[in-house]
């Protein structure tokens, strides 16, 4: 297994992946962070949780309105297949549920303090 850093809105995420797949996981780090940063934008005042969960949702909404259909993603630069999109949406949803519950820690931690 290969390990790539992705860089999210300002942090870093250290993603395993399976060799050889490193450039193509970059790739999509690379839209999540533009995602994420487009969601942030636009809202205003996120945390890093909700941040991503939008990013999460912009990216979803971006496969739907491609009909989901391999030749509709095809058809625009850099898009993704529909394998590729529904792994990527399952990772961007752990990965924010891993965020929310580590940001409630944080938040429970700093009450206590």
């Amino acid at each position: 297994m290969a390990e790539v850093r992705l860089n999210i809105v300002g942090r870093e995420y250290i993603v395993t992946c399976r060799d050889g797949e490193e450039q193509r996981l970059l790739e999509l780090g690379r839209m999540v962070d533009t995602k994420a940063r487009e969601a942030g934008g636009s809202a205003g005042g996120l945390n890093e949780s909700r941040q991503l969960l939008f990013a999460a949702l912009l990216l979803a909404d971006q496969v739907n309105d491609n009909g989901g259909s391999a030749s509709a993603a095809q058809a625009q630069p850099g898009s993704i297949d529909d394998a590729t999109a529904t792994r990527m949406a399952q990772s961007i949803e752990k990965l924010a549920e891993r965020v929310e519950s580590f940001a409630s820690g944080l938040e429970q931690a700093t009450q206590r303090a």
